[in-house]
């Protein structure tokens, strides 16, 4: 749900929108004075050649195997597009990221799932065990969306010793800058392997540019890379998020402090959350996965009524829990309000 229609639906004008994780901070100063000398009566670079570069440098990955996409989900179509077939099994996390599954069901492939544990963290040795059927694609967000956790490197090195030449692990890492210091970088791990993989990241969270669209991919070789560029439309990143995010990339100093801010917040309404005898996952994202022990429908419409707008979650087994963006410090304060009248009943 957008702001507008929590407005007409609430009554409300001062609504928190903490559903899409978003950044609340917006984004660097940087963005919109670049932004400010664009000339939109021109086409995109289809390369996206400037950003690849700016990207190519930050992450020590050669250009040829960065791929970028009007956000991290059109690089989960290109993918299934360039490498299913048919029948094929491709296997992910429950609870997940829909379009993992999505995309691999247009494609023509048989999805199973792989159920986090009771205590919401990873199942590594039920994942292992999958793998050792090796899928063709092994999709996995580390950091989970929408559950939280992420595989602390113990865990990745044992779902990568059980990866197959027949899989091609796609690693999710979309929320990789929210993580702790003490967690392992996906990207570098991968990249000391002799495996096939994906590495997924986004402008659209730590760096606040959720708007314009604009994720990447890097890829094990560039074979790889150019089966998934053959498989995305012509002029897929408009010309506005290529500046933006090169912009963006040039100010980190921005991100980092609005990162480490959020995550101050992060721990303040875990802990608050806790306080009430509520249980949510430990989160190395900017968000919570909080079960409020009844229906998530309701516990929509009861934030909703308040100007308050959450996921409410659907998948069998957690349609009691919603999901919840770290908003500003005045924004989660209104949602543990809001969170205390709901759990009093």
């Amino acid at each position: 749900m957008n702001i507008a229609a929590a407005r007409r639906q609430s009554g409300r004008q001062d609504i928190a929108a903490l559903a899409s994780n978003e950044n609340p901070h917006g984004c660097s100063p940087r963005v919109a004075a670049a932004l400010a000398n664009l000339d939109p009566s021109r086409y995109s670079d289809p390369g996206c050649t400037a950003l690849r570069a700016a990207l190519s440098q930050k992450l020590g990955a050669s250009d040829d195997r960065i791929v970028v996409g009007n956000g991290s989900e059109e690089m989960i179509a290109a993918v299934c597009r360039a490498v299913l077939s048919p029948g094929v099994l491709v296997a992910t996390v429950c609870p997940g990221f829909g379009l993992h599954e999505i995309e691999a069901l247009a494609n023509g492939a048989n999805v199973e799932k792989v159920a986090m544990r009771a205590d919401l963290d990873f199942d590594i040795r039920a994942i292992v065990a999958m793998l050792e059927r090796a899928p063709a694609i092994f999709f996995l967000s580390s950091p989970s969306n929408p559950v939280g956790p992420a595989l602390d490197r113990e865990g990745l090195e044992r779902v990568l010793a059980a990866v197959t030449p027949q899989t091609l692990l796609v690693l999710d890492e979309a929320y990789f800058e929210f993580t702790d210091d003490d967690m392992p970088d996906g990207l570098a791990t991968l990249s000391a392997t002799g495996l096939s993989w994906v590495v997924l990241r986004t402008f659209s969270k730590a760096y606040g540019l959720a708007g314009l669209r604009v994720g990447y991919a890097v890829m094990s070789d560039v074979r790889l890379a150019r089966a998934v560029t053959a498989a995305k439309t012509p002029f897929n990143v408009n010309a506005a998020a290529q500046v933006a995010a090169v912009a963006a990339l040039g100010d980190e100093a921005w991100m980092l402090s609005s990162v480490a801010a959020l995550k101050l917040e992060r721990a303040r309404v875990f802990d608050a959350v806790a306080a009430m005898g509520l249980s949510s996952a430990r989160s190395q994202t900017n968000f919570l996965f909080i079960d409020v022990g009844r229906d998530s429908l309701a516990a929509m419409e009861h934030f909703l009524s308040r100007g308050i707008i959450v996921k409410p979650w659907k998948e069998k087994g957690y349609d009691t829990f919603i999901r919840v963006t770290i908003g500003t410090p005045a924004e989660n304060d209104r949602f543990l309000d809001a969170l205390r009248a709901f759990a009093k009943g």
